[in-house]
């Protein structure tokens, strides 16, 4: 039984943090600070959790790989 809590607890510290840092890099778009990073890390950090976090970072980083590619984005996908 004190597994069971113990991993409960954990994915409520996973779960804290990442909207925690999600939050703030929302903020950082209309206040100073590197936005662009921390969002996907709040991202990256909730992933481990929820599969649609998984699918928001997975789409944020096939725009940045065709934004730095010079390619142009697919509508479709």
């Amino acid at each position: 039984m004190f597994f069971r809590t113990l991993k409960q607890v954990k994915r409520i510290i996973i779960i804290l943090a990442g909207f925690t840092i999600l939050t703030a890099g929302l903020a950082m778009i209309v206040l100073p600070g590197p936005a662009f990073i921390v969002i996907p890390v709040g991202l990256g950090i909730l992933a481990t959790e929820y599969v649609w976090a998984r699918s928001l970072l997975k789409t944020i980083k096939h725009k940045i790989r065709n934004h730095t590619s010079g390619k142009k984005e697919d509508a479709g996908t």
